[in-house]
């Protein structure tokens, strides 16, 4: 398991631009990104057990971040 967080940026490198233009223009993907930057922090202290937690609501948390990053990818490749 990684500890390594897994920021927007580092997810899509490619798209830096796009998404900095993007939470500045478009509430949705504004909205989808803070969700994602919430959930990804708190799999992160999960998994560098600053906040442990069971394995069903970690696994639960990691298939919700899959679901932001692949909404955030269908906005990014419209954009």
């Amino acid at each position: 398991m990684s500890h390594t967080p897994h920021e927007l940026a580092e997810e899509f490198p490619e798209h830096v631009q796009a998404m900095s233009l993007l939470k500045t223009n478009d509430a949705r993907f504004a909205k989808l990104s803070e969700a994602y930057h919430e959930i990804n922090r708190a799999i992160h202290r999960a998994e560098t057990n600053v906040e442990p937690t069971d394995d069903f609501h970690f696994a639960e948390m990691r298939k919700e971040r899959l679901r932001l990053k692949d909404e955030i990818a269908g906005l990014l490749t419209q954009a």
